[in-house]
């Protein structure tokens, strides 16, 4: 295998949600590949440790907070980049909201808003802002979920927040692609992370979802993050609009 195809040294890449979980494996896996990691999330603290621990393996990072679902937020984070003279090669657009997990009868709006606001709005907006700032061969990667193949009960507007990733993916794939900007998603299954802890929490729920998913067990962060980390690399070159399920076979 030629491991330049996963080289990213002299790239630039910002995770979003970042802090913990699958954003911060994410983070840690392109930064041990060389890009130097722009680590984002609401909590700034949360991002220095991420930072810390990148570089105290000899990586290379830097945090910077924003709240996704705040578009002041969003642009004051771009307009920090463009301060510090960053340029961005790679966006992983992964912080994602989930207030509420019940029936969508008893949804209230304030829970609605704040899950279309991060999970739609939030990706849609941090995309264009990155897009404008990004040169041919940059990559955009977004981390939806199998929700948007398959709504899981408790999670309606969650579910459907992340199938209109799905469907913003192709629409920015087929968009970008002129600029040689590639656009892709990645669908991860039940991963072991404190935000699905409603989920990986519950024993009469784990008895439920744990048979639909032919390797019997959840995910951890650090398995999900390869995928991203192939398709915003030279090894996905060609690869653009699609959707990349990770999620031991609970799709097939």
């Amino acid at each position: 295998m030629n491991a330049a195809l996963f080289d990213l040294s002299g790239k630039t890449a910002l995770v979003t949600g970042a802090s913990r979980g699958i954003g911060a494996a994410i983070a840690e896996l392109l930064a041990a590949c060389g890009a130097h990691v722009i680590v984002s999330s609401r909590k700034l603290e949360a991002c220095e440790e991420v930072v810390r621990g990148i570089v105290a393996t000899g990586g290379k990072a830097e945090a910077l907070a924003a709240h996704i679902g705040e578009v002041e937020a969003i642009d004051a984070l771009f307009a920090e980049l463009d301060r510090r003279g960053r340029g961005l090669d790679i966006l992983v657009n992964n912080a994602a909201a989930n207030p509420y997990f019940g029936p969508m009868l008893d949804m209230g709006l304030d829970a609605y808003a704040k899950t279309v606001d991060v999970n739609i709005r939030g990706y849609w907006y941090t995309t264009q802002q990155a897009a404008k700032r990004m040169q041919a061969g940059g990559s955009i990667v977004n981390v939806a979920s199998v929700n948007a193949e398959r709504p899981a009960y408790g999670q309606g507007v969650y579910s459907m927040t992340k199938g209109a990733i799905v469907n913003m993916t192709q629409g920015w794939a087929k968009e970008l692609a002129a600029a040689g900007i590639r656009v892709n998603a990645v669908l991860p299954g039940l991963t072991d992370t404190k935000f699905a802890s409603a989920i990986t929490g519950s024993p009469s729920i784990l008895k439920m979802i744990l048979p639909l998913i032919p390797l019997q067990r959840m995910a951890q962060p650090n398995e999900i993050a390869p995928a991203v980390l192939f398709l915003a690399s030279p090894a996905a070159g060609y690869v653009t609009g699609i959707a990349l399920p990770v999620d031991g076979g609970y799709l097939a």
